[in-house]
């Protein structure tokens, strides 16, 4: 007997798929078995050896899976652009980060900051403190998390704002998305969908990449705090 679809997949694309993406597939088509994770999550399982049918992962990681011949790479489908935003808790003021220097004021007169020490924005996050030459001042009073949503931080008072994909700041109820970084200080992140090579349900994976880059799936991304990375 063959399982159901396993899919394993970047948190970034939560709100999209648990709103709508899973959804219009369950409509026709049995559930699905899904492992939420950080990219860099994924990739210590993938690299110790747990395997599915379909994963998402940001481009740089999965082209190292279809290096490996882990995943078919012609199989390989260009989904989502996510950018780093701020959060604060639902009714909090929201603070202007319009400008390169709104945005370190809002950090620096921020209590404490929660960041994933484990997803691609805590990693950008702390580069970008660096590089902006304020590392110290908001890393002393900082909240990090190994991994998971940092917006929860907010809900029990741990924090004041949190860092994170806009996408996934969105899949935190009562939390308020404060808006993405300013351009200049922006790193979109691109996110693909591609089979495994030794997927169990070949056939019923390719036809979910098709569903993963369907019109409905390009409204449901944009809806989805996303920008949609499909072009047909």
């Amino acid at each position: 007997m063959v399982r159901k679809l396993r899919l394993l997949t970047t948190l970034a694309v939560e709100v999209a798929f648990k709103r709508r993406v899973l959804p219009d597939w369950h409509a026709d088509h049995d559930d699905i078995e899904v492992v939420w994770a950080p990219t860099n999550v994924l990739m210590e399982k993938i690299r110790g050896g747990e395997r599915g049918d379909v994963v998402i992962l940001i481009d740089k990681p999965m082209a190292e899976l279809a290096a490996g011949g882990i995943v078919a790479a012609d199989s390989i489908m260009p989904i989502a652009q996510a950018k780093f935003g701020l959060g604060v808790k639902a009714g909090a003021d929201k603070p202007d980060i319009s400008t390169p220097d709104a945005f370190v004021e809002a950090l620096r007169s921020a209590g404490r900051i929660a960041y994933s020490l484990t997803g691609a924005s805590g990693q950008y996050f702390l580069t970008l403190l660096d590089r902006l030459g304020i590392a110290d001042e908001i890393l002393a009073r900082a909240v990090s998390i190994p991994a998971g949503f940092t917006g929860e931080k907010l809900l029990d008072g741990e924090a004041d704002m949190a860092v994170q994909q806009v996408s996934e700041l969105m899949s935190v109820q009562g939390v308020d998305v404060v808006g993405p970084f300013p351009d200049p200080l922006q790193q979109p992140t691109d996110f693909s969908a591609a089979m495994f090579a030794e997927a169990e349900n070949p056939a019923l994976a390719r036809e979910f990449l098709l569903h993963l880059t369907s019109r409905k799936a390009h409204e449901a991304y944009e809806a989805g705090g996303l920008a949609s990375r499909i072009t047909s």
